[in-house]
């Protein structure tokens, strides 16, 4: 790369752009997996997580800082894996891997999106909005 791009040229172990600073591959901060853990669970983006400060999971300071900053933004409020891509500023492949180690040593909990057929049937959701627009 030439420095009238504003990016500095590749220098040694760091990789730096003028504007965004150091840079850190995806790949990277996940050790180069794809996939959650050993069980290839799958997060739903809608899937909520939940901080486990059970007893036991205090060993937080083995865990890296892509791992502690997402536990940080669970403590404040539950969030789905889409908000905690987005708050992290992290790809949502990056956190789904980060999210099924934090499950696995039982740092977090992960709840489901409601399935379809558990949802009420749209007859009475139409019903329900005439009833409020009756009002």
């Amino acid at each position: 790369m030439t420095e009238d791009s504003g990016r500095a040229p590749h220098t040694g172990a760091h990789w730096y752009d003028a504007d965004a600073g150091p840079l850190v591959r995806p790949y990277a901060m996940t050790g180069g997996r794809t996939k959650p853990g050993p069980s290839d669970v799958r997060f739903d983006l809608i899937a909520l997580v939940v901080v486990d400060d059970a007893p036991g999971t205090a060993e937080e300071t083995l865990l890296g800082p892509e791992h502690r900053a997402l536990l940080s933004l669970c403590r404040s409020e539950t969030q789905s894996v889409a908000e905690l891509a987005a708050d992290a500023d992290l790809p949502v492949g990056v956190v789904r891997v980060l999210l099924g180690d934090l499950l696995e040593a039982g740092h977090v909990r992960v709840s489901g999106p409601v399935p379809p057929a558990q949802l009420p049937d749209e007859r009475i959701l139409r019903e329900v909005i005439d009833g409020l627009r009756a009002l």
